[in-house]
């Protein structure tokens, strides 16, 4: 249940003055960015010209167009952070700000109900992104974080969207699954096939993983009315976990957000999940969760 941060692309950098032949700018400019993760939210230009591979003075020239662009701000220090921009442009993306908006209603009285994490993710290629999460002050501590990305065969909110994603995918992650990458209990490809095949009889699903932290989690589908579009889960500690009253409360909230991103794009709407419900305005009613 517990993710852990992607690699931050700690490669040795290019030698020379050029970038990689062919590689675009704006690939470029991505690598750049995406050495910004949880444990390097501050960089030094050196940082980020050795993590993203490219040349000093390559780095140089991109972190000062985004600066100018407003994806990068530097500290007094000199150390670069993530822009104001960046994070006005993904609020946004409907898989991500638009989504939240509609469940975060329903994932409040899921959370008042358990009192644990609650997460909300959708799938990015081979992994999970986590959208939302709200948890208690004395819950038991994770290393999940919103806009972090979690592995799909070790998470419940990852097993649920692995078990609807196209066949095609998860052939690929059966395929290149190893020990030790699943949850409690799945040591093989086969085993992980056939919990796929579980969750989705059971359109729910449920795990654990070992040390550092004991933890369990119920996790269940959210639909848009036509297809699995993001995962809702409860993550707890193992012992005393509650299967039987957090599988029921999990999957009532998860078909109480799926209603409403039905409402919002059904027939005669022109606005996906992301749609301005206005000043004081609630997306949803909240109700279902655990009810």
């Amino acid at each position: 249940m517990n993710g852990t941060p992607l690699p931050g692309g700690d490669g040795p950098a290019r030698r020379g003055g050029r970038p990689a032949e062919g590689q675009p700018v704006i690939d470029r400019a991505f690598a750049l960015l995406g050495t910004f993760d949880h444990d390097h939210r501050a960089q030094t230009l050196a940082e980020l010209a050795r993590r993203a591979g490219l040349p000093r003075s390559s780095a140089l020239r991109l972190a000062r167009s985004l600066m100018r662009a407003g994806a990068l701000e530097r500290l007094e220090d000199g150390r670069f952070v993530v822009g104001l921009r960046l994070l006005e442009t993904a609020s946004l993306a409907p898989r991500g700000h638009g989504l939240r908006a509609v469940a975060m209603p329903f994932m409040e009285d899921l959370f008042h109900v358990t009192r644990q994490h609650v997460l909300l993710a959708v799938r990015d290629e081979g992994e999970a992104l986590l959208v939302e999460r709200l948890s208690a002050l004395d819950a038991s501590p994770v290393s999940y974080r919103v806009g972090g990305r979690v592995p799909l065969t070790s998470t419940g909110v990852g097993l649920v969207l692995l078990a609807f994603a196209p066949v095609e995918v998860q052939e690929q992650v059966i395929a290149a699954f190893l020990p030790g990458q699943g949850a409690v209990g799945i040591e093989t490809p086969g085993d992980l096939r056939n919990l796929l095949a579980d969750v989705r009889r059971r359109d729910c699903a449920a795990g654990a993983q070992g040390p550092p932290w004991e933890l369990s989690t119920v996790a269940a589908p959210v639909r848009d009315g036509r297809e699995v579009v993001a995962a809702l889960s409860v993550v707890a500690p193992s012992t005393g976990f509650p299967d039987a009253g957090y599988g029921p409360a999990v999957r009532a909230t998860a078909r109480a957000v799926s209603r409403r991103l039905a409402e919002d794009t059904g027939p005669g709407r022109d606005t996906g999940p992301g749609r301005d419900t206005g000043p004081g305005k609630s997306p949803g009613s909240g109700k279902g969760a655990g009810r």
